[in-house]
Parts: C-alpha cells; sequence; structure tokens
C-alpha cells in the first residue's frame, strides 16, 4: 500500500499528468527529442520528484514550501512545453486542453499546499 507522499492526491494527478505527456510524446518528430521532448518529459516528472523531497521536508515548513514551489515552477514549465506542442501542432488541441486543464488544477493542489504548509506535517 501506498504511504506517505505518494497517497497525495497531487502526487497521484502530477505522476499520471506525467506518464501521459511521455506516451503522447513518443510521437513527437525525432528532431525535437534533445528539446522539445526532453524538456517537457523533465519538467512534468520534476513536478513529482519536488513533491516527494518536499514531502521529506514537511517538519522545516520553509524548507517544504520552497520545494512545493519548486514544483509549481515546474508545473509551470510544463505548461509552457504544451503550448509549444500545440503550436508546433504536435499534438490534437484536445490533449492539450485536458493536459493544461489537468496541469492547473495540479497547479491549484499545490498553492494550496504552499498557502498551509501546517496541514502537511
Amino acid at each position: 500500500m501506498a504511504t506517505g507522499f505518494r497517497n497525495l492526491t497531487v502526487y497521484k494527478k502530477a505522476f499520471a499528468l506525467a506518464m501521459d505527456i511521455y506516451h503522447v510524446s513518443k510521437k513527437f518528430p525525432k528532431d525535437e527529442l534533445y528539446s522539445l521532448t526532453n524538456q517537457i518529459r523533465r519538467s512534468s516528472r520534476s513536478v513529482c520528484s519536488n513533491i516527494g523531497e518536499g514531502y521529506r521536508k514537511r517538519l522545516y515548513e520553509a524548507h517544504f514550501v520552497s520545494k512545493i514551489s519548486d514544483s509549481d515552477m515546474e508545473n509551470t514549465e510544463t505548461q509552457v512545453w504544451l503550448d509549444f506542442a500545440l503550436s508546433c501542432e504536435y499534438m490534437p488541441k484536445e490533449i492539450y486542453d485536458d493536459f493544461n486543464e489537468r496541469s492547473k488544477e495540479i497547479g491549484r493542489l499545490l498553492n494550496h499546499m504552499i498557502q498551509n504548509p501546517e496541514k502537511y506535517k
């Protein structure tokens, strides 16, 4: 059974989005491998890793908030890469809309954590 950070709704949602981005990005052009493809995969995965790291720092409020803020930053970076993927016509608008809405929800959950760190001790 999952424990700790893996039980957090935000982690589950971020992990699912990162995996969906991975699968969709497999179809991106090969010449994007070292730019857009790697960047969007890295930023979406970093959302999860920063949640995990932040959760382990939750007893130290400033460290916790800093790591969750990093996660929020990576989430926003993912949205930027989604914009590029849509503009370059690498993904359909429906998938973009779904991913973008999910990312915005993750952002709201992360901001709740930043505003209420005491709830995660």
